[in-house]
């Protein structure tokens, strides 16, 4: 039994590994497309909606050949595609009308002459960080058990949460910003009274709850590097930092107050 029980787990292992190599060779060729079309487009923002559709398309590819329980993974899947269907809709909706944006604007600047180059080594990053956000789905697509536990319910209440507070950010930005007369002002409506970054603070709970919902299938607990990483690229690398420098640009002193009353990620009250 033991050595029949050590060749199963083999033989998965192999179609685990052969799994991923497929799902990171179909986001390479996406981002590989999509660096083109970015070119006579001259914004580079469209990696963005790249990054979010490849996450979806990763966790219905590991549904769709993974040897797991069909009900977990297509959970998973469902949860993903939702997510990446309306948020990658949201951001292709900006790309298409507004400039580039500015975090890619000054990494044009900055780049010089071999801008496209790196750009290109920029969006195949993408798609091994896509790959890696995927992984709840891929942790999910390899359990076999039927039985779903209170980790994937929690998961999926966490995740309804979620999804449903970053629609409602975007959608209260999206309309401030509509707005003619707000030109030029700080969106501090509904949720924005409470966070500068309600947004990205709903986005983080997405990922939290995708890594909860994993911690139900064997190894699992490995897909909390989604969490910590989108933590770690909200507050250092693409977030919060650059979002907050643009913003003291274009606003200065009245930005500047809006940081020291409002809390920059979890919503909570004004201080005084």
């Amino acid at each position: 039994m033991g050595v029949g029980y050590a060749a199963g787990r083999a033989d998965l292992a192999m179609s685990a590994w052969e799994l991923l190599g497929l799902v990171l060779a179909v986001d390479a060729v996406l981002m590989l497309l999509l660096w083109l079309v970015h070119l006579p487009l001259r914004n580079a923002g469209i990696v963005d909606v790249g990054w979010v559709y490849a996450v979806a398309l990763s966790a219905l590819i590991f549904t769709l050949l993974g040897p797991g329980d069909p009900g977990r993974s297509l959970a998973a899947a469902c949860m993903a595609g939702v997510w990446g269907l309306r948020l990658g809709t949201y951001l292709l909706f900006r790309v298409f009308s507004h400039p580039e944006d500015a975090r890619y604007a000054a990494l044009r600047q900055e780049w010089g002459g071999n801008v496209a180059l790196r750009f290109l080594g920029f969006f195949e990053l993408q798609a091994v960080l896509a790959v890696v956000f995927a992984l709840p789905a891929f942790f999910a697509a390899l359990n076999p058990s039927p039985m779903l536990g209170w980790p994937e319910y929690l998961g999926m209440g966490l995740w309804v949460i979620a999804v449903a507070g970053e629609a409602l950010a975007d959608k209260q930005l999206k309309d401030f910003k509509a707005n003619p007369a707000n030109r030029g002002h700080i969106c501090s409506v509904g949720l924005w009274n409470y966070s500068r970054h309600p947004n990205y603070f709903f986005e983080f709970l997405v990922w939290l709850a995708f890594a909860v919902f994993a911690l139900g299938s064997p190894y699992g607990y490995i897909a909390c590097v989604c969490p910590a990483l989108m933590l770690f690229f909200l507050f250092k690398v693409t977030g919060i930092p650059a979002t907050e420098a643009q913003a003291l640009r274009s606003k200065g002193d009245a930005y500047r107050e809006y940081q020291r009353s409002t809390s920059a990620f979890v919503p909570w009250f004004k201080r005084g």
